[in-house]
This record gives C-alpha cells, structure tokens and sequence, in this order.
C-alpha cells in the first residue's frame, strides 16, 4: 500500500473497531472514471460515531492517490467531528488533519480550551517536520474549520513523521468521544441548536465555491458522481442500500 493510503487505512480501522461501527456496503459505491474503477466510497454507522466516510481516489496516470476520512458524531453532539486527507500527487505528498468543532469557538472560550487546548503542544511540535510547506487554502477555508487544523504538503520523509500528530489528534478525539463534553463547556447549547450548526457547517465546507478541489473531482468522475459524494458528506442522517 502507499503511504497516504496506509496512514488513511490505519485510522479508519482504529475509528470502526474503537466504536464498534458496521460498514453500509462492501463498498457503498465504487468510483469509475474513463481510466476505469479509480476508488470507492465506505460508509460507516454506529452510535457514539453516527458515521464514517472515507473516499478513495487512485489514478496512477496522474501520479494521484488520495484517501479521505470524515467521522461524525452525531448531529445534536458538542464533540468535534474528526477528519483526516492523505493524499499523494506525485512527487508531492499531502496531508489535512483537523477537528471541527461544534460550537463557534470566538464565542465559547470553555468549549475551545477543552476540546482543542490539550492539542496545541501536538499542533506546534507538527509545524517544526522538516519538509513541511504550509498547503494553499483561501480564508474561507480556514474560518470554517479549527485553528488547530494542520494541512501541508509534504516530501517523503516529512509525511512518514506526521504518523505521530495523526496519532495524537486521533486519540484525543476518541477520548473526547467516550467521555463527552460536560455541560458547562458547552454552555447551554441545545441538541437543536448543535444540529442546525452542523447542517450549515458541512454545508459549507463541502461547498465546491469554497473548496475548488470538488471542481477536479467533477473532471475526474463527472459532475453527478461528484455531487452524490457531496450528498452523502453533508446529509446528517446514514446512506441505506
């Protein structure tokens, strides 16, 4: 296996057996372009982890190998979704790790120290690999996301090194899956109010204005295809065969 598909698969399994999730599908829907099957779309349910997406684009033509995970907690929780891209565009190597929070964090400064403070030494040591280079993102791109959220390329050995913050950023979130987000830190919110946020939230974030990456993806697998993977991103509830 490569490297962006080895990282992707590692946390993947670590999600689905750490929270006992059963797969919709073996794959819920493969990807055909005119080079062929180029990847496949998993999808995961459970009930801490309401469900996982992961998105597998290979075209060796292009030198491209991308892996893509989205773990959603369910829709009227305070816990972070958990995402992780890993993708190789050869020679170069790539890679966009976050949690996304529930709330707005300039508002709930409780809700921020508790979720995202304990992975600011992580998220600093992270910005010190040699043969790291910032990824290029507009600000849109940044305000809906965390500022803890690390997205780089990468050469060889610089992606090999983030195993450690991927592992860390992993295990933090699944802690804060089993032992949830005390009342307090949250301040209030309602289970309506978090599940609307998160609607308009993912709403955005895989809004093609917003990220011009869905714009290749609709030249590689059509534009159908491609709004079908934005569907089953944003769509709260699970896929059903």
């Amino acid at each position: 296996m490569s490297l962006p598909q080895t990282l992707s698969l590692n946390a993947l399994a670590h999600i689905r057996d750490r929270f006992a999730m059963r797969e919709i599908g073996a794959p819920y829907k493969t990807l055909t372009s005119a080079f062929g099957q180029v990847g496949e779309i998993r999808v995961f349910t459970g009930e801490a982890v309401a469900k996982m997406v992961y998105i597998s684009m290979a075209v060796p033509q292009f030198g491209l190998d991308s892996h893509m995970i989205f773990a959603f907690t369910p829709s009227g929780s305070p816990v972070p979704h958990f995402t992780l891209d890993s993708v190789l565009n050869a020679p170069d190597f790539a890679f966009h790790l976050d949690l996304i929070p529930r709330l707005d964090m300039g508002a709930n400064l409780a809700y921020m120290d508790y979720c995202f403070g304990p992975l600011t030494e992580t998220y600093e040591a992270a910005a010190q690999i040699e043969g790291l280079k910032p990824a290029k993102l507009g600000p849109r791109q940044y305000a809906i996301m965390s500022p803890w959220m690390l997205v780089y390329r990468a050469n060889e050995s610089a992606f090999e090194a983030i195993q450690a913050p991927v592992s860390a950023y992993l295990e933090h979130w699944a802690g804060l899956v089993e032992q949830g987000i005390p009342s307090d830190v949250t301040e209030g919110a309602s289970a309506e109010s978090l599940a609307e946020r998160d609607r308009r939230n993912r709403g955005i974030i895989f809004n093609p204005s917003v990220d011009k990456v869905w714009a290749q993806v609709d030249r590689l697998l059509g534009a159908e295809t491609s709004a079908q993977m934005r569907e089953i991103l944003i769509k709260q509830t699970v896929e059903s065969l």
